[in-house]
């Protein structure tokens, strides 16, 4: 199989590359893949250094917005996994053009090109962010969408374009809505690893309001297993929830996150919440267990421990990018 992996050289669709070309899925065993990337800010072509020599991997920089790009490529791929997003909520509440260009209408132009090519699979990666927030139990795939910043809206509104393709063309597609991922890699502006490389730099952390907030978090070997699965064994027109099981607020993993830096509680600043900031996200796992056998196999605990290593190690990879974006 040849594999076309918009966004690949981010973090999680980077993770998915490394595995794959690891031939760490059942059923990708020696697949190709081809990574369409724009290396924005949070794109980089580091995150592909452990394969960078494999002559299964082919690198295209690139918009997916370009049509004439997706017609040079498509034809020689069999199936897209579809990464490519601005991903960044707070960058959203402070200008959400670009997040419509690439998450509406780049994916409206995949789809297109897919069409056109009669591509024979594609797998559009989501957010649980697009059901909103939830007070208390678990989203499954048929709770209503209701985003609440202009990044869950982007994304809610692709996955919507995705299932009309579906519907209306046949296209062999289905959906995965993640919930908060966290591993190495990880681009230096979301909570763990701005919490950790800020700590390590002697700095405070920034905890947005009282920090009760509930995320349900997702090691990023989890997730692009599960994607796998759905690539593989996933039905067409289906939406499938892939979730770690560990629920924590904001509080609690700052407190996990101090307790491993050896710091306390007088290097946290609590800051003005973010705009529409949801309470809690939680995603029922129950479709993807009970018809693809996935579960999360990464103790929290472990894995929280393995990233704050992994950031203690490659100071090289994360400090030239907390400058540029001035972190």
């Amino acid at each position: 199989m040849k594999l076309l992996v918009t966004g690949g050289a981010g973090f999680i669709g980077s993770n998915f590359v490394r595995r794959t070309l690891q031939d760490a899925f059942p059923g990708l065993e020696e697949a190709e893949v081809v990574v369409l990337d724009a290396l924005t800010y949070a794109g980089n072509r580091a995150n592909l250094e452990p394969v960078a020599d494999s002559p299964r991997l082919t690198f295209v920089e690139g918009d997916i917005r370009d049509n004439a790009l997706l017609d040079e490529w498509f034809p020689k791929v069999d199936a897209v996994v579809h990464f490519a997003a601005e991903s960044h909520v707070d960058r959203s509440v402070r200008d959400s053009s670009i997040f419509v260009e690439t998450n509406v209408v780049g994916t409206q132009r995949l789809l297109d090109a897919a069409l056109r090519h009669d591509l024979e699979r594609f797998v559009h990666v989501s957010t649980d962010e697009v059901y909103g927030s939830i007070d208390e139990g678990e989203w499954t795939e048929e709770f209503p969408l209701e985003p609440n910043s202009p990044y869950a809206a982007s994304k809610a509104s692709s996955d919507l374009i995705a299932r009309s393709y579906v519907k209306t063309h046949g296209l062999n597609l289905s959906i995965t809505r993640c919930s908060n991922n966290y591993g190495p890699y990880h681009f230096p502006e979301k909570l763990i690893p701005l919490f950790v490389t800020n700590l390590m730099d002697g700095k405070h952390v920034p905890l947005y309001g009282t920090g009760e907030n509930v995320r349900d978090w997702l090691h990023v070997d989890d997730h692009c297993r599960g994607i796998a699965m759905v690539l593989t064994r996933g039905r067409a027109g289906e939406v499938y929830n892939i979730g770690g099981g560990t629920q924590l607020t904001n509080v609690e993993i700052t407190k996990k996150i101090l307790e491993l830096m050896g710091e306390d509680w007088s290097k946290v600043d609590h800051v003005e919440d973010r705009l529409g900031h949801d309470l809690r996200y939680c995603v029922d796992i129950s479709k993807i267990q009970n018809e693809l056998g996935y579960a999360p196999q990464v103790p929290f605990e472990q894995g929280l421990a393995d990233v704050v290593q992994w950031y203690r190690d490659n100071r090289a990879w994360w400090e030239p990018l907390k400058e540029r974006a001035a972190l």
